[in-house]
C-alpha cells in the first residue's frame, strides 16, 4: 500500500478532484486527507498554530503510513480564505516552508485548483 498526505480544504468541490491528481500523478493508493476551511491561508501564518493543532495527523500519516508526499492546497472561490489567486499561491508557498519546518521525512507539494478544476503544481520541496 501507498499513501499521500492531503491538507485541504473542507470545500467539498476539492476533494476528489485533487485525490484522483494525486494518485494519478504520484501513483499512490491512498490519499490521506487532513481538512480545514481555507487552510492554505492558515497554514501560511509566520508562526502558524494551526501547523501544531495538525502535526500529529500529518505524523501518523507520514510515520504509520509510510506516506511520501505531503500536499497543501488552495482553491478558487474559497468561502474559508476569500483571497485573490495570487494571493493564494503566494500562501501556498509560504505553508509548505512552513510545513518543512518539521523535517517531515516526505515531500511537500503544493497545488492550486482554479474554476475550472486544473490543478496545478505551485511549489515542490
Amino acid at each position: 500500500m501507498s499513501f499521500a498526505t492531503c491538507l485541504n480544504c473542507i470545500d467539498g468541490r476539492t476533494q476528489l478532484p485533487v485525490i484522483y491528481w494525486i494518485k494519478e500523478n504520484y501513483g499512490v493508493e491512498y490519499v490521506d486527507m487532513i481538512t480545514e476551511a481555507g487552510i492554505d491561508g492558515k497554514l501560511s501564518a509566520e508562526s502558524s498554530k494551526y501547523i501544531n493543532s495538525v502535526y500529529d495527523a500529518i505524523d501518523i500519516s507520514v510515520s504509520k503510513h509510510k506516506s511520501e508526499f505531503i500536499f497543501i492546497v488552495g482553491h478558487h472561490d474559497c468561502m474559508g480564505n476569500p483571497v485573490d489567486e495570487d494571493t493564494h499561491k503566494k500562501q501556498i508557498v509560504l505553508s509548505v516552508n512552513n510545513l518543512r519546518k518539521f523535517a517531515f521525512p516526505a515531500a511537500v507539494i503544493g497545488l492550486w485548483l482554479s474554476a475550472e478544476g486544473a490543478i496545478e503544481k505551485i511549489i515542490s520541496r
